[in-house]
């Protein structure tokens, strides 16, 4: 498990991101459903349904509402494919507002998907946990009776950093309160974004076996904050510890003010938030009229500078060429340069006898590049026969 959070950009404060599994039929009716409500009551300004990239199954959804009355919030939720979860369709959520991201707003995840207590029991099948099955939002998990199993669940969940994992160990049985889930009593835009394990008060010591690669402790009767990955940076698991957590249906105080701490923190990228955050800026289609407007007047700015520097580069081009062929031109026509000082006083004092040397070399050269010529030879009858003579004058 990675510590660190070197080479991994920061998520703005002005995200909120999200991501989970829903597992019942149909959720892309369902977030229709749910956009159409919250526009016919006020809830959002406008949403769309944009057409997914070419050779792509998954489905978008876009909305654009007002937080305070004033600051605007777009959204972009993305459904991927069945097929690349049988269990059911993972889902992306990732909402930039205008000004830092204020937790007490209201969560991006009930305005895309059904609030809890929904009518149809399908639209609130959307809080699973997108890689970890079996564990939910909004939910108290128990933790497996298996220690194995245990620990294979606490050490993938901790790998998703997309949400804020919380272990609580109750030291005794609680009561019908102290079996709800604490994550009720978070802000808004924390909700849905912390996972809730439970471990059984004959569960302490292996539960902190299970924990143990993971660098945390849980106290008797108390909670900890599994460290992300990757952590942010500065990032230490010993002070993310609450000693103890009433489960009697008071506000551990405490305990939702740690949450609150590690949730602000400056983190890293999760896996898939960086290209999220992406297409939502460069591929929104929601737009207003002075937003086209400006979007407009945007590409003109960019499309002159683009004109302008190929200009440039063409003119920068043309100037470079004439200089080329001038200074081509004036080579040509300059007279063969006379022998340096130097060298005439190099070749004037050649010794005579390299100077014969060379002249016999040269001599040798001629004499051996004559061609041979036919010599007449009797043969028997008194004929005379033509054959080479080599070296013959």
């Amino acid at each position: 498990m990675s510590n660190s959070a070197t080479d991994h950009a920061t998520i703005p404060q002005t995200l909120w991101a999200a991501r989970g599994r829903h597992t019942g039929p149909e959720p892309d009716d369902v977030v229709r459903r749910t956009l159409r409500r919250h526009k016919e009551s006020g809830g959002i300004d406008d949403f769309a349904e944009p057409p997914a990239p070419e050779d792509s199954f998954v489905q978008i959804f876009e909305a654009r509402w007002r937080t305070d009355g004033t600051v605007t919030v777009r959204a972009r939720l993305t459904l991927l494919p069945r097929r690349d979860r049988p269990e059911g369709r993972e889902w992306t959520l990732v909402a930039e507002a205008e000004r830092p991201w204020d937790d007490a707003w209201p969560s991006p995840a009930t305005l895309f998907w059904p609030e809890a207590g929904a009518t149809d029991a399908t639209d609130g099948a959307w809080d699973h946990h997108p890689t970890v099955v079996g564990l939910r939002f909004r939910q108290v998990n128990a933790l497996p009776e298996d220690d194995k199993e245990m620990r294979r669940r606490l050490r993938d969940a901790a790998r998703d950093a997309w949400c804020v994992n919380l272990v609580v160990h109750e030291a005794m049985t609680p009561d019908e309160r102290g079996r709800l889930p604490l994550a009720r009593l978070l802000p808004p835009g924390l909700r849905h974004r912390v996972v809730e394990h439970r471990a059984a008060p004959q569960q302490l010591r292996a539960v902190n076996w299970a924990l143990k690669d993971l660098g945390v402790e849980v106290p008797r009767g108390g909670a900890v904050l599994l460290p992300p990955d990757p952590a942010p940076a500065g990032y230490d698991g010993r002070e993310h510890s609450v000693r103890t957590v009433f489960l009697d249906g008071s506000e551990p105080t405490e305990l939702l003010t740690a949450v609150r701490h590690v949730a602000g923190l400056p983190r890293p990228f999760p896996q898939g938030a960086e290209e999220a955050l992406m297409d939502l800026r460069e591929n929104w289609t929601l737009l207003t009229l002075q937003e086209e407007l400006e979007r407009e007047r945007r590409l003109v700015a960019m499309y002159a500078e683009a004109l302008q520097a190929m200009t440039k580069s063409r003119d920068l081009y043309r100037e470079a060429a004439e200089q080329a062929h001038q200074a081509l031109a004036v080579y040509r026509d300059a007279p063969v340069p006379p022998a340096l000082p130097h060298q005439q006083q190099r070749a004037g004092s050649r010794s005579p006898s390299a100077l014969q040397q060379l002249t016999r070399t040269f001599e040798r050269l001629k004499f051996s590049a004559r061609p041979f010529r036919p010599v007449p030879v009797p043969d028997g009858d008194g004929t005379d026969t033509a054959g080479p003579a080599e070296g013959t004058p």
